[in-house]
């Protein structure tokens, strides 16, 4: 059975904000509250006939009005102007109390129903919708991971072929060295008994 709805109200920012929720924690995940917003004396569960008509009619969507106006609640409000947010964040902190001059917001137990069950398909559909964000996050990563996989394994091959390369190099100059060595001792001998020769003539005259 779908729990039944209550209104509740704080300020954000440049907007005050309503939504239609079971409990304060769903309104506070609604509102992407970092904190306890009701421990905090920043929001309220609120009776306002206007808001929670408002509110009911769209259950679980957070509405919002310029901030500091007694303006309708709606899912898209322009930004308020620089003295209506000064003014309001001068005022205190919202109190939970009836409207002055207001009578209690009265809706139908049939309406109370329509709206939970309807907050409920709210709930659903983006429950549904965060699997479709997660699933397509999830696909992004894994084609990042084979990307990086692949330029990994890619890096590697080039570092063993680079290292291949080294050590062929290296045996080839170890091989000209052998030949250069060789060719010195070759060149030492016969330079040793050419000169010998040379001095033999010499000393014949």
């Amino acid at each position: 059975m779908a729990r039944k709805l209550k209104t509740y109200q704080t300020s954000l920012g440049f907007h005050d904000l309503a939504v239609a929720a079971p409990s304060m924690k769903a309104a506070l995940e609604a509102w992407g509250a970092g904190s306890n917003l009701f421990h905090q004396g920043l929001a309220t569960e609120t009776d306002d006939p206007e808001v929670v008509a408002a509110t009911m009619a769209k259950p679980g969507v957070v509405l919002r009005r310029a901030v500091g106006s007694s303006g309708r609640f709606s899912e898209h409000s322009s930004i308020p102007s620089q003295a209506a947010a000064d003014r309001a964040h001068e005022q205190p902190a919202p109190r939970r109390s009836k409207p002055h001059g207001r009578q209690p917001s009265q809706v139908s137990s049939k309406a109370a129903r329509q709206a939970a069950a309807n907050y409920e398909k709210e709930q659903r559909r983006r429950e549904a919708q965060s699997r479709r964000e997660e699933a397509a996050r999830a696909k992004v990563r894994e084609r990042q991971e084979r990307a990086i996989a692949k330029a990994q394994a890619a890096l590697e091959d080039a570092e063993r072929e680079h290292g291949a390369r080294l050590e062929a190099i290296e045996a080839e100059r170890a091989a000209v060295d052998a030949r250069a060595a060789a060719e010195d001792e070759r060149w030492a001998g016969q330079k040793a008994k050419l000169t010998a020769a040379l001095r033999r003539a010499r000393n014949s005259e």
